[in-house]
């Protein structure tokens, strides 16, 4: 029997085939993480709570900010939750999630 690493016996795919399609699935997952990266949602979903938080606050009448004893409690919900929104769009910013190591040619365990 000779020895034929380049072909696998049993899928007929070479081994720099299924290396390749690895690395695709690699750079898919990283970019998956990226997008859905915990961060973009929790901050966007404040974001857009505090815009309609703070709207109603706006909004509030005299007997709503009377029933809260006078503090226009709808207002400052809304602007706490938009600065936390904030906070977190800005933290995913400056530190974004990691980049999938480089692919390095020849590994594979010859």
């Amino acid at each position: 029997m000779t020895d034929n690493s380049e072909h696998s016996e049993h899928s007929g795919y070479s081994e720099q085939d299924v290396q390749r399609e690895v690395s695709a699935l690699q750079e898919k997952s990283a970019t998956a993480a990226r997008l859905f990266d915990i961060r973009r949602i929790i901050g966007g979903l404040f974001v857009i709570y505090g815009v309609i938080v703070t709207i109603a606050g706006l909004t509030d009448d005299q007997a709503a900010i009377d029933k809260a004893e006078g503090v226009n409690i709808n207002l400052w919900t809304g602007l706490g939750m938009l600065l936390l929104g904030i906070f977190f769009l800005v933290w995913l910013k400056l530190r974004p999630t990691a980049p999938a190591p480089p692919r390095v040619e020849g590994e594979g365990g010859e």
